[in-house]
């Protein structure tokens, strides 16, 4: 292995199994250049760390949350020039808050758009003098 000795390292296939992502995900997030392994195992095989869990856990919850991979590439260069987590947070509070200003603008639009079909609907049932049981608000 090429880790600190101390360290433990786990297979690819149970961080995929820890993290319920497939390898395959794995995979695609290190050709992303946002998850490497941090040793190999015999053969060559990848192997990760407990950090690498946690950085895997962090990036997964940035998807969750909506950020892009180019986001998440950005972030994680910062974090590898400056090598402190402080250098990064900035950066990751302005990309949450553009997030939220777009989840604001999609939730109006969906609220207007709601209501819009309320009141469509309405004047259809009205129109065309449907019964009581076709009357849901």
């Amino acid at each position: 292995m090429n880790s600190t000795e101390s360290e433990e390292c786990i297979s690819i296939g149970m961080l995929a199994k820890i993290t319920g992502v497939t390898t395959r995900t794995l995979r695609y997030y290190e050709e992303m250049g946002i998850m490497s392994p941090s040793c190999r195992h015999e053969g060559s095989n990848r192997a990760y760390t407990t950090d690498d869990v946690r950085k895997l856990r962090f990036i997964l919850k940035l998807k969750e949350m909506g950020l892009t991979i180019k986001e998440m590439q950005e972030l994680d260069q910062v974090y590898t020039e400056a090598r402190e987590t402080d250098k990064v947070i900035p950066r990751l509070v302005e990309m949450l808050d553009n997030h939220i200003d777009t989840l604001d603008e999609k939730m109006s639009k969906l609220s207007s758009l709601r209501k819009e079909i309320v009141e469509y609907r309405k004047r259809m049932i009205e129109r065309f003098q449907l019964s009581p049981e076709n009357r849901q608000n």
